[in-house]
C-alpha cells in the first residue's frame, strides 16, 4: 500500500466493503425501529414526575426539534452519502482533525450509552417476565452483560441478520405501543380514567411550567433519538440520496404521532406520580386499563421492544467507529473487515466491551438516557452549523437543500438544551465527560500511530455515488 492511497483517505481494494441491502421499506423500519423503543417504553413516567399530566407536551417540543435537525442531516447525507454521518459532516465544514474525533466518538457514545439503557431496561422486563426477582443488584448487571453479548453475536453476523431482525423487532415494539394506544382510547370511550389531566401542569406553586417542561424535554429528546443513526447506513442503502428525505421525515412522523397518543393513554389512565414510580410505566398503563389483559405478554413486548433499540444502537456504533477508522481517525485496526462475514469484527469488540463498562459501573436507565441525549445534542449543535458551512461546497450531483432558517433555529435549540440551566442531572455531564476523556486518550494514540506510518488525514473525499466499494 502506498503513501498515496493511504493519504487518500481509502484503503486496499482487496480489503472488503459493506453490501449494500436496504431499500426503502428496510430503512423505514430501521428508523422508526431506531426511534421507537426503550425511551417511550421506560422514561414515560420519569417525564410525568416532571411536568404532570401534560406529559406528551415534552415529547411534542422533543419531536420537533428533532425534526428541525432532520433537515439539516437530509441535505448533508444527500450531499456526503458516507458511513461516516456527523464526524464527516464536522470534518468537512471545519478541517479540524480534533473536534472530527471528539464529535465521531460522542456519537459512539451516545450509540453505547443509549444500548445500555435498553439492556438494563430489557433485564429488569426478562427477570419480571419470569418472576426472577431480580429488580436491583447484579442480577441485573449479569442479565444486562449476558444481552449485550448476544447482541454483538448478531452484530457480526452481519447486516442483513441485524436489519432483518430488526423488521421482527419493530413490529413487536410497535404492536405493544398500539396495544398501549387501543387499551387508552377504548378506556376513553368508555368513560374509564380522566381525559382532564392531559392538560394539568404538576409544578411547584409560584413556579413556571416553562422550566419543567425543558427539564423534562431533555429526559424525553432521548425517546427522539436514532434518526440520526440512519445516516451510517448510508453505504449500506440502495439509492441513499433519492430515497433518504421522504424516508426519514416519513418515520420521524410516525413515531411522533405514536408518542402523543401512548402519553395521553397513559396519563388518562394512571396518576403522574403513580406513573413516574418503578421502571415499567406502560405495564402499569395496561393493567389499570385491561386488568384482564395477560401483563407477562406485555412484558415480554417491551423486552424486545428495547432488545431492538440496543441492537441498532450498536450497529450503529461499530459501523462508526469502521467508517473513521478508514479516514484515520481512528487507529486502523477498528476498520478491519471479517473476510467472510464482511462486517467490522475489531470496531464490534471496542464497542461492547464499552457498553460492558457502562452496564457494569452505571446501569440507571435515567442517567444513561439523559447522557445518550446530552451528547447528541452537542452532536445536533455541530452539523445544524456544519450545514451552513458547507453551503459554499458544491457537489456534482442533486441533493436535498434545508431552508436556510431551520438549521439556525436548530443550532439555538440542541445548544440550549445541553446547558446545565435546563435542570439536567449533573451526573449526565460527568458520565459524557469521562467518556470524552477516554476518546481524548484514544486520539492521541491515532496521532502517534499516524505520525509512525506517516499517515496525515485529510479531508473525507466523496465520489458521486458516495464510499468507493462493490454494491449488493
Amino acid at each position: 500500500m502506498t503513501d498515496a492511497t493511504l493519504k487518500s483517505g481509502h484503503t486496499d481494494a482487496a480489503e472488503p466493503s459493506l453490501h449494500r441491502v436496504m431499500g426503502p421499506w428496510l430503512l423505514l423500519l430501521f428508523i422508526v425501529g431506531d426511534i421507537l423503543g426503550t425511551g417511550i417504553y421506560a422514561l414515560t413516567g420519569q417525564v410525568a414526575k416532571q411536568v404532570g399530566g401534560v406529559v406528551w407536551l415534552p415529547f411534542l417540543v422533543a419531536f420537533v426539534v428533532a425534526v428541525i435537525t432532520a433537515f439539516s442531516y437530509l441535505e448533508l447525507v444527500t450531499k456526503y452519502p458516507r458511513a461516516a454521518g456527523a464526524a464527516l459532516y464536522t470534518h468537512k465544514a471545519f478541517g479540524i482533525h480534533f473536534v472530527t474525533f471528539i464529535v465521531a466518538f460522542a456519537v459512539m457514545c451516545s450509540g453505547i450509552t443509549s444500548a445500555s439503557t435498553a439492556s438494563r431496561a430489557f433485564a429488569v422486563n426478562f427477570s419480571s417476565a419470569f418472576g426472577l426477582g431480580l429488580e436491583g443488584g447484579t442480577g441485573v448487571i449479569l442479565l444486562g452483560l449476558a444481552f449485550m453479548a448476544i447482541v454483538a453475536a448478531v452484530n457480526f453476523r452481519g447486516v442483513g441478520e441485524s436489519v432483518k431482525l430488526n423488521v421482527v423487532l419493530t413490529c413487536v415494539e410497535l404492536t405493544g405501543l398500539l396495544i398501549v394506544i387501543a387499551i387508552g382510547l377504548w378506556a376513553i370511550g368508555m368513560g374509564q380514567g380522566d381525559v382532564s389531566r392531559v392538560t394539568e401542569f404538576h409544578t411547584p406553586e409560584g413556579v413556571s411550567p416553562f422550566w419543567p417542561v425543558i427539564a423534562a424535554t431533555t429526559l424525553a429528546f432521548f425517546a427522539m433519538v436514532g434518526f440520526e443513526d440512519s445516516v451510517n447506513m448510508a453505504e449500506e442503502t440502495k439509492e441513499p440520496t433519492k430515497i433518504f428525505p421522504k424516508i426519514l421525515l416519513a418515520g420521524l412522523l410516525i413515531t411522533g404521532v405514536i408518542y402523543v397518543l401512548v402519553s395521553v393513554s397513559a396519563v388518562t389512565l394512571v396518576e403522574p406520580a403513580e406513573l413516574g414510580e418503578g421502571e415499567a410505566p406502560l405495564l402499569k398503563v395496561v393493567s389499570t386499563g385491561a386488568p384482564g389483559f395477560p401483563i407477562w405478554i406485555f412484558a415480554f413486548i417491551t423486552m424486545f421492544a428495547v432488545a431492538n433499540s440496543a441492537l441498532i444502537n450498536m450497529l450503529m456504533a461499530s459501523r462508526l467507529v469502521y467508517g473513521m477508522s478508514r479516514e484515520h481517525v481512528l487507529p486502523p485496526v477498528l476498520g478491519k473487515v471479517h473476510a467472510t462475514r464482511k462486517t467490522p469484527y475489531i470496531a464490534i469488540i471496542f464497542t461492547t466491551l464499552l457498553a460492558f463498562g457502562l452496564i457494569t459501573f452505571v446501569g440507571s436507565v435515567p442517567q444513561l438516557g439523559g447522557t445518550t441525549a446530552l451528547l447528541l445534542l452537542c452532536v445536533f449543535t455541530v452539523v445544524n452549523i456544519a450545514v451552513l458551512v458547507l453551503r459554499k461546497d458544491k457537489v456534482d450531483h442533486d441533493h436535498f437543500t434545508a431552508p436556510t432558517i431551520l438549521p439556525v433555529i436548530g443550532a439555538v435549540a440542541c445548544g440550549f438544551l445541553t446547558g446545565p440551566w435546563t435542570g439536567r442531572n449533573p451526573d449526565q455531564y460527568k458520565i459524557a465527560g469521562v467518556l470524552l476523556a477516554l476518546g481524548v486518550v484514544l486520539w492521541v494514540v491515532t496521532v502517534f500511530i499516524n505520525r509512525a506510518t506517516g499517515v496525515k488525514p485529510e479531508a473525507p473525499t466523496v465520489g458521486e455515488g458516495g464510499m468507493p466499494g462493490p454494491v449488493n
